[in-house]
């Protein structure tokens, strides 16, 4: 019989990206898509499993949807990768972040608790619970120090799980996870930002890429491998919490200069600093140290390099420009614009980074 998985947050990166590994290994797999989110499910086009999910109604600041979904599914595993996941507007809506990104975990805890104990769950934590850290590298024992309402509630449900696992003998496990992008990371963060600028400013329909910190240095991976690594910890015999990173770390700028070698253009003519676009509370460096992944999971953190991880967000976001992707780019252009009205105006720009 097949094993069957439940994901929160499934018309986002992580949540495709996790849809299709688990698809190609013989699950059912089954989506929560609340009921005010707007059409995001280009990303499971994009990945051509659209029609391979079953979508359900359910929102994580509902417990009874919650309930209903997992008894409606049955799962064996659930991954809760939906929040309010933007740093940005974590500082505008902190209420809400709290309650969707923090209470959301204990909602689907609870909902688990009181139907199946015996389902395994995943937590999606980040690198921004870290924050304002003196080490040069972070580990699964690291002191947490959180610089957003955003890296906060991710906090509340980063120790939440873990208080369900040994209180209630819940497999719980918690995902730290630094910077994983890919060609289907949304627009709003720096590095698609800085893709999408260079395929604009290569295709001549823009001029300037203007960024806020461009010296923030952060660790990044590819999305496709990291939810292989999701996998594995609910695998795993006994549940534990998990360091997900490449091990190395590249500024803002670096990542630019990168996508602007590719496409044969001097980075110097066309990217620009805005003092106005800083974070509140600027997180300077974030490294992961994903020793404890790659000796117990047997995940490999370098099977794409950052410079592989560039070319492959930079080519795609050129084939998207030039139609060969046009259906894709058309709905999250509509839905971009529903939200932003000047989001083809010929700048682009970023005041945060984020994790997962």
């Amino acid at each position: 019989m097949s094993r069957c998985a439940l994901i929160s947050g499934i018309t986002g990166q992580d949540g495709a990206y996790l849809s299709k590994f688990l698809l190609d290994r013989g699950y059912k797999v089954y989506g929560i898509l609340a009921r005010r989110s707007s059409d995001t499910s280009w990303r499971l086009r994009y990945l051509g499993i659209d029609q391979k999910v079953a979508l359900l109604e359910g929102d994580l600041t509902d417990l009874s949807s919650l309930i209903r979904a997992v008894e409606d599914s049955q799962p064996d595993e659930v991954y809760n990768l939906g929040s309010q996941s933007f740093v940005s507007t974590s500082w505008a809506q902190p209420i809400l972040t709290g309650y969707v990104t923090g209470l959301g975990a204990v909602h689907f805890l609870e909902a688990i608790r009181l139907t199946n104990p015996e389902i395994r769950f995943y937590q999606a934590s980040s690198s921004e619970m870290f924050g304002s850290v003196n080490d040069p590298t972070q580990t699964e024992v690291t002191p947490f120090y959180p610089r957003s309402p955003y890296g906060a509630a991710k906090l509340y449900a980063h120790w939440i799980t873990v208080n369900y696992r040994e209180s209630f003998g819940i497999h719980a496990t918690n995902g730290i996870l630094f910077n994983h992008e890919s060609p289907i990371r949304s627009l709003e963060f720096v590095t698609r930002k800085i893709t999408d600028a260079v395929a604009r400013i290569k295709c001549g329909l823009q001029d300037k890429l203007v960024l806020g910190n461009l010296e923030a240095r952060r660790d990044w991976g590819y999305a496709a491998d990291y939810v292989e690594a999701m996998w594995g910890m609910l695998q795993k015999d006994q549940p534990s919490d998990y360091v997900i990173a490449t091990g190395k770390s590249h500024s803002v700028r670096e990542f630019a200069a990168m996508a602007f070698d590719l496409v044969g253009l001097s980075m110097e003519d066309h990217l620009v600093s805005d003092p106005c676009l800083l974070r509140p509370a600027e997180i300077d460096h974030l490294c992961g140290d994903p020793s404890k992944a790659i000796l117990q999971l047997g995940w490999n953190p370098n099977r794409t390099p950052i410079q592989e991880l560039v070319r492959i967000m930079v080519e795609a976001d050129i084939h998207r420009l030039q139609g060969q992707d046009l259906h894709t780019v058309q709905s999250r252009s509509t839905a971009a614009k529903e939200l932003n009205p000047h989001i083809n105006q010929p700048v682009a720009t970023t005041r945060f980074l984020r994790s997962s």
